[in-house]
C-alpha cells in the first residue's frame, strides 16, 4: 500500500471556501474517475490551536501500489493534482506529493 500525502495552505478568509472546494469540486472528481487501485481519500484541516495565521489542508490518498498513483497523475507520480478551482483559493501548495510505503500495520 502507497500512502500519498499533499499539503496547502490558504488564509483564514478563504480557509472555508478551500474546504468546500475540496468537498464539492475536488474529492467528488476525483472518486467519479472510479480510479484502479485508489482505496480511500481522506481530508484533513489542521486543529485551530496548532495554526499561526495560515490554515493548512492535508490530503492522504491510499493506492495499492506505485502503478495506481501513476494512473491518477497520468505518469509522473510526484507531481501535484490542483485544479484551477483549488488554486484559486489557496496561497501555497506543496508542489510535489509525498509517498510512503507501509511496512507493517500494528492495529
Amino acid at each position: 500500500m502507497i500512502l500519498r500525502l499533499w499539503r496547502g495552505w490558504t488564509d483564514a478568509e478563504h480557509a472555508d471556501a478551500y474546504d468546500r472546494v475540496l468537498d464539492t469540486d475536488v474529492a467528488p472528481g476525483i472518486v467519479s474517475r472510479h480510479l484502479d487501485g485508489l482505496e480511500s481519500f481522506d481530508v484533513f484541516r489542521r486543529l485551530p490551536s496548532e495554526m499561526s495565521g495560515e490554515h493548512e489542508f492535508l490530503t492522504a490518498m491510499r493506492f495499492r501500489d506505485m502503478d495506481a498513483v501513476e494512473r491518477f497523475t497520468g505518469g509522473d507520480p510526484h507531481a501535484s493534482y490542483v485544479p484551477p478551482q483549488a488554486r484559486a483559493v489557496l496561497a501555497r501548495f506543496d508542489d510535489h506529493s509525498q509517498h510512503y510505503e507501509l511496512r507493517r500495520r500494528h492495529l
